[in-house]
């Protein structure tokens, strides 16, 4: 279907344009004009509305979210080993999946198109993505000590048959997920290493989440989790890594060096009181830096307008520089740097020919008048609520 946004306000890589912005199949055809001879077979008064990016999350846990306040106020190890693994083990596939149908309908009440998951039931988080119409790339969570550890394997054949499942569903794409290195065996991570350079597939994994994964790397090891995971080869593969709140200038580098994406969910770090990973330092570096809301278990929401603000107050409270991740940066992080991260070159930005994955939002809103600075608007004064149409793929999947 081809769709024309007619008079609306547009944040562009250039800025903002005022104009007609206008879609045909799953693409942008046009920023600011209408072609000739465009027909449109929808059309969307954009009068007082901006067209931006729809935001994409590049770390979830959407099965979470039946977890939603009720593992509250605790430290990470009593939480994840005491809370919330004893009640994963008690979750059943349906349930995961009611809880991933949750999570989709929320993200794109906040404007988020894309997102990025970690799940523990094979089908069911890509179920619901398919369901709702969200762009997402899926991980099975894998866990395993060894390459012949029979439950390493049965999760990589989850994982692998859930790949074969949506090969052509065109929104739904796979990354390989190693849980952490506290979790995986070194041989298991060499085994998966190896099925991702046979399957062309990238990483997504925990990494350098809390001191204690630190200490006891350098204890057993005598290095960090980055170094350990460098030595490895691991980061000759294309590599999300989450959280990485606890590095060194050497992991810093290391990052730098091999183009790893960090994935920084600064709510869920320090809700868990895990600290504050240096995101301005990592900026600096060249580092890829984009922006997930981890579950709702830890956050305890999936809103990428108040994880944008997080990340832009946190880094410039720690720094005392208010002049670090300006607001224009901090977008970038939740757009097209997310983008970039997941292997899309052509999404993440209102840009003639890239993917329509586009939020419109109400300008009339009163935490948004005076419409001063539109990018500051967005980070410091949105609540993620002011989301009117939500467009994927060139189809109007949400209007509110």
């Amino acid at each position: 279907m081809n769709i024309r946004i007619r008079n609306t306000t547009m944040l562009t890589p250039d800025g903002i344009k005022e104009g007609d912005l206008c879609i045909k199949g799953n693409r942008i055809e046009s920023v600011g004009y209408t072609p000739e001879g465009f027909e449109a077979q929808r059309t969307i008064d954009g009068a007082g509305l901006l067209a931006v990016p729809g935001l994409i999350n590049c770390h979830t846990h959407a099965y979470m979210s039946v977890f939603r306040n009720i593992a509250d106020d605790l430290s990470f190890n009593d939480w994840l080993f005491g809370a919330i693994l004893p009640r994963e083990d008690k979750l059943t596939p349906e349930e995961g999946y009611q809880g991933a149908l949750w999570s989709c309908k929320e993200m794109l009440r906040f404007g988020t198109t894309t997102f990025m998951d970690m799940h523990i039931f094979p089908m069911m988080d890509a179920k619901a993505a398919h369901e709702t119409g969200m762009r997402a790339v899926m991980t099975r969570g894998l866990v395993g000590t060894d390459r012949n550890d029979e439950g390493g394997i049965r999760r990589y054949n989850e994982h692998e048959a859930e790949r074969a499942a949506y090969k052509d569903d065109p929104l739904i794409s796979f990354k390989l997920g190693p849980h952490a290195i506290y979790s995986c065996g070194e041989d298991y991570l060499l085994f998966l290493m190896e099925k991702a350079r046979e399957t062309r597939q990238g990483m997504h994994i925990h990494l350098s989440e809390s001191r204690k994964e630190v200490e006891d790397c350098l204890r057993e090891r005598g290095k960090t989790p980055v170094r350990y995971l460098y030595d490895l080869g691991f980061f000759d593969i294309p590599t999300c890594a989450a959280h990485c709140v606890h590095l060194t200038e050497e992991d810093m580098d290391i990052f730098a060096e091999k183009n790893v994406s960090v994935l920084h969910n600064p709510k869920s770090n320090l809700k868990l009181a895990n600290g504050v990973a240096p995101i301005a330092r990592l900026v600096e570096k060249g580092v890829n830096v984009c922006l997930g809301t981890d579950s709702q278990a830890s956050n305890n929401a999936l809103n990428m307008y108040a994880e944008m603000n997080y990340a832009a107050l946190l880094q410039k409270g720690i720094t005392e520089d208010p002049t670090v991740l300006p607001a224009n940066q901090v977008f970038r992080m939740a757009t097209v740097n997310g983008a970039k991260a997941l292997g899309f070159d052509d999404l993440g930005e209102i840009r003639e020919g890239f993917l329509a994955d586009i939020a419109l939002l109400d300008l009339s809103v009163e935490n948004f008048c005076p419409v001063n600075d539109i990018t500051a608007a967005l980070v410091y004064s949105a609540s993620g609520r002011e989301s009117k149409y939500v467009i994927i793929d060139g189809k109007i999947v949400a209007e509110f």
